[in-house]
């Protein structure tokens, strides 16, 4: 298995990048990686570890993208970057997938151009694997698309489905669309559309809506929204584990009666923060196109590009895309010749 890792996409890059993918290489989550971007000091800084010499290799690259500026413009003006070079490795069949921590609309882009879509599939979705109160759950889009028709909600739950049946190995997940109500006459004109659609569609297991409140509790295994929904949720959640671990750390520097309670109670506290941690997940999964494409967090650290390094060579492993592609070769109800036509005008 070899991966391709923009070595320059992360907020801190290079250095999380090297760490990580030296952490990959030691726990032999692949037989590669390809580390694409400055040279010099991509060498200069690998030589401060320890790894097995042949699984690493650097790949030279002049340029890094801009995350300040627009994403086609700047694959457009830098043909020699750090991503449009990593793309390339799995274009060329030389990497089996690509791993990324920069602007995820620069990612997306350079995916979609260069890999292609699925056929059938009218936009690709960002899934990402969110921790609930039991088990986790596929959340997606979380930014790829920040408008969505309904056709497009439709293709996410029949993706999101398969990518749980298969990846997360869950017997006829449970997929439900995100409202401000749980009946199925509220919400926007999308999204009273999408939940009319999704009733009828037999290839999966549509539950309803649920509301933001319901997101934690895992009552689905695949939660639907458009990318402007879903990114704001996923921060949100973010953001709340950040303040809940703070308000704690300032309380028990505040009371020391807390102080010996959470001595006892530090086995919870340690399993609590393993589960809100999003360097354990990884990175989001660009579903709908012809390879894979994982996009890390901007503010990963090198634990999280080693999962996301993980979490790619196990997405390959799974032959998932196959699944996908299998189920888009056959005739689909969802998508008829007069909804095509919907969606182009749309774009």
């Amino acid at each position: 298995m070899k991966i391709a890792l923009d070595a320059f996409g992360s907020d801190r890059a290079p250095y999380p990048e090297v760490e990580g993918a030296v952490l990959a290489a030691n726990d032999k989550f692949c037989s590669k990686i390809f580390l694409v971007g400055n040279q010099a000091i991509l060498k200069k800084e690998l030589e401060r570890f320890y790894y097995p010499k042949n699984s690493i290799s650097i790949i030279n690259a002049t340029e890094r993208i801009d995350t300040s500026n627009k994403p086609i413009s700047e694959l457009k003006k830098k043909k020699d970057s750090s991503l449009i070079n990593a793309v390339n490795l799995v274009k060329n069949h030389e990497a089996d997938a690509l791993v990324s921590a920069g602007s995820t609309g620069a990612v997306m882009a350079a995916s979609l151009l260069s890999f292609g879509r699925i056929p059938k599939v009218n936009r690709p979705g960002l899934a990402i694997s969110l921790p609930t109160i039991s088990e986790p759950e596929i959340v997606l889009d979380v930014g790829a698309n920040v408008d969505c028709n309904a056709n497009n909600l439709v293709q996410f739950a029949e993706m999101g489905s398969i990518y749980s049946a298969y990846f997360l190995k869950k017997k006829n997940p449970k997929v439900a669309l995100i409202n401000i109500g749980e009946e199925s006459k509220k919400g926007n004109e999308v999204s009273i559309e999408a939940y009319r659609r999704l009733q009828k569609l037999a290839s999966i297991n549509f539950i309803g809506n649920i509301e933001g409140k319901d997101i934690l509790k895992g009552v689905a295994d695949v939660i639907i929204c458009d990318g402007f929904i879903g990114n704001i949720m996923l921060k949100t959640v973010e953001g709340v584990a950040i303040s809940l671990f703070e308000i704690l750390k300032q309380q028990l520097n505040n009371d020391w009666v807390a102080k010996i309670g959470a001595v006892l109670s530090y086995p919870a506290f340690r399993y609590l923060k393993k589960k809100l941690d999003y360097t354990e997940y990884g990175g989001g999964f660009l579903l709908g196109i012809n390879e894979i494409s994982i996009i890390a967090h901007g503010r990963s650290n090198a634990k999280a590009i080693c999962n996301a390094i993980k979490f790619a060579s196990f997405s390959k492993k799974s032959k998932f895309l196959e699944h996908i592609k299998e189920y888009y070769s056959k005739p689909l109800v969802s998508v008829s010749p007069s909804l095509n036509r919907e969606e182009k005008k749309s774009e």
